[in-house]
């Protein structure tokens, strides 16, 4: 298994990035809040995931370790594939989806696309007990090219950004402009209302 790899980013797409590691480009399937704190030309660790299929190698990247582990355990859940995983780390945050199948929140996790309420009736059921911990796991020490993670608005705006057509960096760039109008850390972002000042701010190139 590929548990993490470092390396400079030479390039990033609408759904994975580039790192080269040794003079090989290896290509990373990575959620917009994580693309969007990736820079061409600078040095990046990312916690991955190596999913193998019949006809396919897929390598995944994480921002630290507990997320990719919560990745993998999402996958044991029927119904559960790679993407869908991927698609609610891009959605909620690993605390807020631990908490989610912990309290029976199927209201919440239908809020990922992908899954409907019978598919978030079986998570539940299969991962509750599963779950561990509900506070905050620790991140990756901060260090030269690690990547951190972020508030849940700016992964939610990213997201909905990239969907749109930008890049990662184009992301970043209109998260970053509209950061002095969230909220305190702790009060209930409006992230429609962030996505529209940030759309209003910046434009793709």
């Amino acid at each position: 298994m590929i548990a993490s790899v470092r390396g400079k980013v030479t390039a990033v797409a609408r759904d994975a990035a580039v790192i080269e590691v040794g003079g090989v480009g290896l290509t990373v399937q990575c959620a917009p809040a994580t693309l969007a704190r990736l820079r061409v030309g600078e040095g990046a660790r990312l916690a991955t995931s190596l999913v193998v299929r019949e006809d396919s190698l897929t390598l995944f990247g994480f921002s630290d370790d507990d997320e990719r582990s919560l990745f993998e355990l999402l996958q044991t859940a029927s119904g559960v594939g790679p993407r869908v995983a991927q698609a609610m780390l891009a959605t909620l945050s690993p605390a807020t989806i631990r908490q989610a199948i912990a309290t029976h929140d199927i209201a919440l996790l239908v809020r990922v696309p992908g899954i409907g309420k019978k598919g978030a009736e079986r998570i539940v059921l299969e991962l509750k007990d599963k779950v561990g911990d509900l506070g905050d796991r620790a991140a990756v020490a901060a260090e030269p090219g690690t990547v951190a993670p972020v508030a849940p608005w700016r992964d939610q705006v990213g997201q909905a950004l990239v969907g749109l057509g930008w890049s990662g960096k184009e992301a970043a760039d209109a998260v970053a402009a509209v950061d002095a109008e969230a909220p305190a850390e702790g009060a209930q972002p409006d992230v429609p209302a962030l996505l529209r000042a940030a759309l209003r701010r910046s434009s793709p190139r």
